[in-house]
């Protein structure tokens, strides 16, 4: 899919960055997310994995604020994941009204509680700590249009996947998104839940 069809803003701003043309792993992509599948981007370092899921973050929100409820939440390995992300989402959304947060271990959970209570468009948390702040209810998730997964090789190495598929049990209607080098035997587990007819793109 063409850099065209996206929304004006994102446009802009990868026109400052540089970028006319998608990479071959976008072009595969990004039509596929657009269209409202579920989808496991699978591809090497440097690829455009991350703009892609920025990208389609910003674009399936409009580039807008909406009331208070998160409409996209973000799983990623840990502290320094959770803000380096949120850096790169800053590039895309510094001429919106989105509000972008990162919820992990190192924080104060009430804090967190309150933080995201009066308003987050998109949170960005490791597993944990998201499970954690759901069973306090400390985040709303009824409103939730895409849940995604950065990186998605570091749940090959723990249980983490299994309070993904938990808190997928309490998500009405979402799309899903996972990104990853390759595709690993957990996430087998995620299409017999809450990816079941979802398409594997691979570069």
């Amino acid at each position: 899919m063409p850099f065209k069809k996206l929304h004006t803003i994102i446009l802009n701003t990868l026109d400052d960055l540089g970028f006319h043309e998608p990479y071959n792993f976008q072009k595969n992509t990004l039509s596929k997310i657009k269209g409202g599948a579920n989808v496991f981007g699978l591809a090497p370092k440097s690829s455009g994995k991350t703009t892609t899921l920025i990208i389609s973050v910003v674009n399936k929100l409009k580039a807008s604020a909406f009331e208070d409820s998160p409409r996209a939440l973000i799983f990623v390995k840990d502290k320094k994941a959770a803000l380096t992300l949120k850096e790169a989402f800053n590039v895309f959304t510094k001429h919106t009204d989105l509000r972008v947060y990162t919820a992990y271990d190192e924080q104060n959970i009430d804090t967190q509680k309150d933080e995201i209570y009066y308003g987050q468009d998109i949170v960005i948390a490791t597993p944990k700590r998201l499970s954690k702040l759901y069973h306090i209810n400390g985040i709303h998730l009824g409103e939730l249009q895409l849940l995604c997964i950065e990186d998605a090789e570091f749940l090959a190495k723990n249980n983490l996947h299994a309070e993904i598929i938990r808190l997928s049990e309490s998500i009405k209607k979402c799309q899903y998104l996972v990104f990853s080098d390759k595709y690993y035997p957990k996430f087998d587990k995620f299409r017999d839940s809450f990816m079941n007819n979802s398409e594997i793109i691979q570069l």
